[in-house]
C-alpha cells in the first residue's frame, strides 16, 4: 500500500503534463433540434482577413472548422496565415501539434471515459474552431476563446467530446472558439543562448496564443462575434495558459474577463532553466553552437526525446538546488519580454486589474482510488499511516481539520480529496481581491460521475462537460443522467452570464458572492449547489505548511 501511494503520486504529476472582416449575406438557419446538417456552398459563407470561409450548419449553429489562424517556422514567432483565392471549406478539424503517447491510451477504463479524438499530427497546426448563432444579423455577441488542457505539452481544441461548442453556442447565443497551438519542444524550447534569431524560442507556444487572439480580435465580427466582449476560459494546463495571458503584456485588451478551471499557475519556468533545458537538447542532438540552424531540420520523433531526456537531466539539477518541480519543462519561461515576470508571484499582474474572474478546482481532481482499486476500500488507519509520511506531528491536526471541512468523509476522502490544485487557487483568488478591482468569484465541482461503480468520483476534467451542456455528447464520462443534466444547465448558464455580463449570478443557484479573503465564499456545485464559506480555511493551512510546487 505504502509503494503504491507513493507511486500514484508521481503518477499524477507526469499526467498533468499528459491531460475584422465583414459577414457576406448567408442562409439563416431554421432553430431546430432535429440533427439536420447543412453544407453547401450557398449557406455558412463569411469573410475573414485572409479569405472567404464555408462551414456547416447543425441544430441551429453555424460551425467552422480548420481555419489557420497563423502560420509559422520552427521555433520561430506566429506570422499572419497566408491569403487564399476563393472560398476555403472549414468543415474539418485541422493538424493537432505533435506529442508523445497519452499514457491513458494504456487504460481502457480511461480511454472509455475520456474518449480521446487525437487527430492527426502536423507541425502546420495553428488552426482555430468557431460556433455561432448568426451571421450578418446585426448582433454583437459575447465571445468565449476556449483553451485546452494537456499541460504545455499535449491535447488539442478536439480532444474531448466536451469540448464540442455547438450546445453552448445554442444555448447561450454566444460564439465559441477553441483552438491549436504548438506544445512541447515545438512550442516552448528556449534556444535564446544561440543567438537573437531564437531569442523567443521559449516562449513561441505563448505567442501563437496571442495570435490567436488577435485573429479574433479582427475577424470574430464576420461570425457574429463581439470583439469588446471576450472570455478566454481553460482548464488544467489551459486554466494554466490564462493565467499566464493574465500576464502576458501583448495580451493586454484582446480579452475582458478570464475562467481558471483546475489550473491556477502561480509560477513557471525560469530562464535559467529553461535555458539549461536548451542546451543539454542541443548536447544531446550531438549539434555544435555553430550548427544551430540544422536543429530546424531534425526529425520531431528524435527532437521530442532528445527533449525528455534534455527534463529529466535538469529536473535533477533543479531538484539537488532546491527547486520543487511539479510544473518543470514545457511551459513558457520568464524571459523579461514576452513574459516580464512571474504570472502571479508575488502579485496579480496589474493588467488584470479591471478583469472579472472564475476560479475553481474538483473536489477529487487526480482521484488516487481511480488509478490504485485498493485505495477505493482502504480503512482510515491505512490512510493515516500513509498520510503521516507528509504531515508527521501535525497528522492530528489535519484530521480536525479535514473533519471540520468535510464532516461526513469516507476513509478514501481522506487521499483522494485534491490538495494540489486547491491551494493555488485559493492562493490566486487572494493575490486576485488585493487589487480591489473587478471580482472573482470561487468555486468547487463535488458532483461525482456514476460511470464505472463511481470510480472517476469528481475526477479532473469532470466539470467541462457540464460548462459546455455537453452531458449528453460526453455520457461516457458523465453517464448521461438526469441530475448531470440539471447541474450542467445550472453551469452552463453561470458561464454564459459570466461571459456576458462579468457576473455569474443566474437562476437556480443561490447568489454567488465575490471571494474575498474574510469571507472565502465558494459555490459548491453537486446536486444540491450550495455557498460555503473558508469551509476548508484550517485544513489548507496545515496544507500549505507542507509545499508540493515550486513551478
Amino acid at each position: 500500500m505504502k509503494k503504491q501511494f507513493l507511486s500514484v503520486i508521481a503518477f499524477t504529476s507526469l499526467l498533468l503534463v499528459y491531460c475584422c472582416g465583414v459577414a457576406i449575406a448567408s442562409k439563416q438557419p431554421s432553430q431546430t433540434d432535429s440533427g439536420e446538417i447543412t453544407a453547401s456552398s450557398q449557406t455558412a459563407v463569411t469573410q475573414t482577413e485572409s479569405g472567404k470561409v464555408s462551414g456547416y450548419i447543425e441544430e441551429g449553429v453555424y460551425i467552422y472548422k480548420g481555419i489557420p489562424y497563423a502560420k509559422a517556422e520552427r521555433f520561430m514567432p506566429p506570422t499572419a496565415p497566408d491569403k487564399w483565392e476563393g472560398i476555403r471549406s472549414s468543415r474539418s478539424y485541422g493538424p493537432t501539434c505533435p506529442q508523445g503517447k497519452r499514457m491513458g491510451w494504456y487504460s481502457d477504463e480511461q480511454a472509455f471515459a475520456f474518449h480521446w479524438d487525437d487527430g492527426y499530427p502536423d507541425e502546420n497546426c495553428l488552426r482555430l474552431n468557431i460556433w455561432t448563432t448568426g451571421l450578418n444579423d446585426g448582433k454583437k455577441r459575447p465571445v468565449m476563446v476556449w483553451l485546452h488542457g494537456g499541460g504545455y505539452s499535449a491535447g488539442s481544441g478536439q480532444e474531448l467530446p466536451s469540448y464540442d461548442g455547438t450546445n453552448l453556442s445554442k444555448k447561450g447565443d454566444v460564439v465559441v472558439v477553441t483552438l491549436n497551438h504548438r506544445l512541447n519542444v515545438l512550442g516552448f524550447l528556449d534556444l535564446s543562448a544561440y543567438g537573437d534569431k531564437f531569442a523567443k524560442s521559449g516562449n513561441v507556444g505563448l505567442l501563437d496564443l496571442i495570435a490567436a487572439l488577435q485573429w479574433v480580435n479582427k475577424n470574430i465580427a464576420s461570425f457574429g462575434g463581439d470583439a469588446s466582449n471576450v472570455t478566454i476560459f481553460g482548464q488544467s494546463g489551459g486554466g494554466g495558459k490564462v493565467s499566464t495571458l493574465l500576464a502576458t503584456p501583448a495580451a493586454d485588451k484582446l480579452f475582458h474577463k478570464a475562467i481558471v478551471e483546475s489550473g491556477s499557475m502561480l509560477r513557471t519556468m525560469e530562464s535559467r532553466y529553461s535555458r539549461r533545458i536548451g542546451t543539454a537538447v542541443v548536447e544531446e542532438l550531438g549539434l555544435k553552437p555553430s550548427q544551430i540552424d540544422e536543429i530546424q531540420k531534425i526529425p520531431y520523433d528524435r527532437l521530442l526525446s532528445a527533449g525528455e531526456k534534455a527534463i529529466v537531466k535538469v529536473r535533477a539539477e533543479a531538484d539537488k538546488e532546491g527547486v520543487s518541480s511539479f510544473i518543470f519543462g514545457w511551459a513558457p519561461t520568464v524571459d523579461g519580454d514576452v513574459l516580464p515576470t512571474q504570472p502571479f508571484d508575488p502579485q496579480a499582474p496589474a493588467q488584470s486589474r479591471n478583469i472579472p474572474m472564475i476560479i475553481g478546482t474538483t473536489q477529487n481532481e487526480f482521484t488516487m482510488s481511480t488509478y490504485v482499486p485498493a485505495m477505493r476500500s482502504i480503512t482510515k488507519e491505512q490512510a493515516v499511516e500513509n498520510l503521516k509520511k507528509k504531515y508527521g506531528d501535525r497528522m492530528d491536526d489535519f484530521l480536525k481539520a479535514f473533519q471540520k471541512a468535510y464532516p461526513n468523509y469516507q476513509p478514501k476522502d481522506l487521499i483522494d480529496v485534491d490538495f494540489i490544485f486547491r491551494p493555488s487557487a485559493v492562493a490566486q483568488a487572494k493575490l486576485k481581491t488585493d487589487q480591489h478591482g473587478a471580482p472573482v468569484y470561487m468555486y468547487m465541482f463535488a458532483w461525482e460521475s456514476p460511470v464505472l461503480d463511481g470510480m472517476f468520483r469528481s475526477t479532473h476534467c469532470m466539470e467541462i462537460p457540464f460548462v459546455f451542456n455537453n452531458i449528453v455528447r460526453h455520457a461516457s464520462m458523465t453517464g448521461g443522467g438526469k441530475s448531470a443534466q440539471l447541474l450542467s444547465d445550472k453551469m452552463s448558464s453561470a458561464w454564459i452570464n459570466f461571459a456576458r455580463t462579468g457576473n455569474p449570478n443566474v437562476k437556480g443557484l443561490p447568489k454567488w458572492e465575490p471571494y474575498t479573503q474574510e469571507k472565502g465564499a465558494t459555490m459548491f456545485f453537486n446536486n444540491t449547489c450550495e455557498m460555503k464559506y473558508n469551509h476548508d480555511k484550517d485544513l489548507l493551512d496545515i496544507i500549505m505548511e507542507f509545499p508540493t510546487r515550486g513551478f
